[in-house]
């Protein structure tokens, strides 16, 4: 059996006195020998860290303990080594990064949508299905005919909306990101500029490569991953893993 348990996870939800919960978090975490990202803002959580399973459910049982944080879903794979060198606990104006104020996913988002249910939806020509992540990442993977931003960093989304896209004529938009956290946002933005009709893949990639087979998946090429594994191939994670259901990361800066 593998030694780490690499969980990641993240919830918008109003946090207050995030300087003291911060400060729990690394006493617990340092504790318990918990490697990895925690970013904490007053708009959420967002996190990917590894661990011993015993240890790394000692630290989602604090997490939980917070109210706005009880229902909080967690992504699990497994890994022989360790695949972080520390531990970074840090304070965020924004868990992920648009620069945009009054965007609160907590409240306005996308329709989800079902790994098992994107394809039908992005086959159809009605859709236009985008992807909000980089350029970087972008270059080794996608679905098939999704539009690329073109961004260097999410903060940049908005302009690419803003040049490219109009709510009278684009009727359904499907988004999909890495984990799903990008989605989050890009949705509530759109919503926010007047866009109808906006969907987002549930879990993200991992969740699509996890779920559908490779024979039926629409997915080309890797998808790339925030911590030192870099890469993951549709073929990699199946069966799949075992544990929670969720979500996964996302830690730009």
């Amino acid at each position: 059996m593998s030694s780490f348990r690499v969980t990641t996870f993240y919830k918008f939800a109003e946090l207050t006195n995030v300087k003291a919960l911060q400060h729990s978090l690394t006493q617990l975490c340092k504790e318990k020998m918990i490697l990895g990202t925690i970013l904490l803002a007053e708009e959420g959580i967002n996190a990917t860290i590894a661990g011993t399973d015993e240890n790394i459910k000692a630290v989602l049982s604090f997490i939980r303990s917070a109210p706005p944080l009880k229902d909080l879903k967690c992504k699990d794979s497994f890994s022989d080594v360790m695949p972080f060198r520390k531990l970074k606990i840090l304070i965020k104006k924004e868990i992920v990064k648009l620069e945009v104020p009054g965007i609160n996913p907590s409240e306005h988002r996308g329709v989800y949508v079902k790994p098992e249910s994107w394809n039908a939806l992005i086959s159809n020509s009605d859709v236009l299905v985008v992807d909000t992540r980089n350029t970087y990442e972008i270059d080794l993977g996608t679905f098939k005919n999704a539009q690329n931003p073109k961004t260097r960093k999410f903060r940049e989304f908005p302009a690419y909306v803003h040049n490219h896209l109009q709510p009278d004529k684009q009727k359904k938009i499907a988004l999909f990101c890495t984990g799903g956290i990008r989605c989050e946002k890009a949705s509530a933005y759109l919503l926010e500029q007047g866009f109808e009709n906006v969907y987002q893949l549930e879990g993200g990639i991992l969740k699509y490569l996890e779920k559908i087979p490779c024979e039926e998946s629409l997915w080309e090429g890797k998808c790339f991953i925030f911590d030192d594994r870099v890469t993951v191939e549709k073929d990699s994670i199946h069966p799949p893993a075992p544990s929670f259901d969720g979500m996964a990361p996302f830690k730009e800066s």
